[in-house]
């Protein structure tokens, strides 16, 4: 059965964000993956079943792989090592569910684009810029860029859009050294991963990274490189100048496009094709990089 959301009774829920629900245990929180969909940042009615445990055994695969380049905040996912209290939810929150250090989290997400795809392409065309980076002229939808761009965004409510953000606005927020220090690690994080998932046959077009601050120490945080987080594009299908088939929730966005909704909640039901076919689209993902099923 497909998990909406999640209910512990005994632990305080701190959060329902559009995909994850987080709890409190102690010093530390839980983060539980339900099988939610988000599209436009309205969260939708039907979900897709599975995909909770899809993104974080994806996003555990990434935090294990990429740990020598910034420390994460994970701190256990194997159920049985979990508390009494804790295991008694054990067939909801198997294969889900993290439990992770607090940390502070920095108030913007960290975008690194490797393609000009999605808002970059639109903004291209209007000024030849992506948050402020000249972008070389006559570029063409979804070409690989020179190098990858940093392009950091605000962090938004449910509801509402992300804003794309100049780095001295960045600088103002958080201060230079940690915006070098978030900027660099970010692109190196890019850098690792996208030249993996080539050699798997996927194309990391853009994706987003998110910090926190604990005890003083800056960790990644929240989902790695997922189909939620991220733009994978099978590599045999790409090609550069036009709209590219996609590893994430593209046939969901594709279907609310042919319809008239006006992007406000609450969002529409989605059918029963459209929720398969999504489905797949995620588990070959996971197949790919990871060789699970």
């Amino acid at each position: 059965m497909p998990v909406f959301e999640t209910r512990l009774p005994g632990f305080r829920l701190l959060n329902r964000g559009k995909v994850r629900d987080v709890y409190e245990i102690g010093d530390y929180l839980l983060i539980v993956a339900t099988d939610r969909l988000s599209a436009f940042d309205v969260v939708l009615p039907t979900p897709i079943p599975g995909k909770g445990r899809i993104l974080t055994q994806m996003s555990l695969f990434w935090f294990k792989k990429l740990k020598d380049l910034v420390p994460n905040h994970i701190v256990q996912t194997d159920i049985r090592q979990f508390s009494d209290r804790l295991r008694q939810f054990s067939e909801l929150l198997e294969g889900r569910s993290m439990l992770v250090k607090k940390a502070r989290p920095l108030p913007i997400e960290c975008i690194v684009r490797g393609y000009i795809t999605g808002s970059a392409w639109k903004d291209y065309l209007r000024s030849g810029s992506v948050c402020g980076i000249r972008l070389p002229n006559a570029m063409s939808e979804s070409q690989e860029l020179p190098r990858p761009v940093f392009t950091p965004s605000t962090k938004a409510e449910i509801g509402h859009h992300d804003r794309n953000i100049g780095y001295r606005e960045l600088e103002n927020l958080i201060g230079k050294e940690i915006a070098d220090k978030i900027r660099d690690i970010s692109l190196r994080l890019y850098n690792k991963a996208a030249d993996y998932a080539r050699r798997r046959g996927i194309i990391i077009a853009d994706t987003k990274f998110e910090f926190g601050i604990s005890d003083g120490e800056l960790l990644l945080i929240d989902e790695l490189l997922t189909p939620d987080s991220s733009r994978f594009w099978p590599l045999e299908a790409y090609s550069p100048g036009r709209h590219q088939a996609s590893f994430d929730k593209q046939f969901v966005r594709d279907y609310l496009e042919s319809i008239s909704w006006d992007k406000r909640p609450p969002g529409p039901e989605i059918p029963a094709d459209i929720v398969k076919k999504t489905q797949k689209r995620y588990q070959e993902a996971l197949r790919r990089l990871t060789s699970m099923h």
